[in-house]
């Protein structure tokens, strides 16, 4: 049914690459946000903000000189845990660079994924626990 992208794939841009976990989907894009608002209310998380990051993109496209489609549809969910940040703020306060956390849902060339970013060993680790956790939840593992 839904399953599981079993390793990270490296994001570039001209400025950094970074590393992120993408789990495939099967469902529409609707289904998949709502899965993930789900997910992260019931941790019992507020979700501070949902960027609408696709449809900026589309809605830009003409005004920056481009006529390239990125997304079909793409979410970002930003949200914090007050228990988790503590604590990994507790071993290094600079972790709060980290934060808010987020779980994005994108749909591209019609496949719909969920992802977070990976975050680095240590105490880090319980942060991407708790967004491996909500992204399983939302795609039913």
């Amino acid at each position: 049914m839904k399953k599981l992208l079993a390793a990270a794939v490296l994001v570039s841009s001209p400025a950094f690459a970074q590393d992120m976990v993408l789990t495939d989907y099967d469902g529409s894009f609707d289904d998949a946000t709502f899965a993930v608002e789900s997910a992260i209310v019931g941790q019992g998380l507020v979700i501070d903000y949902v960027s609408h990051t696709g449809e900026m993109l589309a809605r830009t496209a003409a005004d920056v000189g481009s006529d390239v489609k990125i997304f079909e549809a793409a979410d970002i969910f930003l949200f914090c845990s007050a228990k988790v940040s503590r604590a990994v703020m507790e071993a290094d306060p600079m972790n709060i660079v980290h934060c808010p956390y987020t779980v994005y849902v994108i749909e591209k060339d019609g496949k719909v994924e969920v992802g977070h970013r990976s975050y680095p060993e240590g105490p880090m680790q319980q942060v991407e626990e708790l967004l491996s956790g909500i992204v399983a939840e939302a795609v039913g593992e």
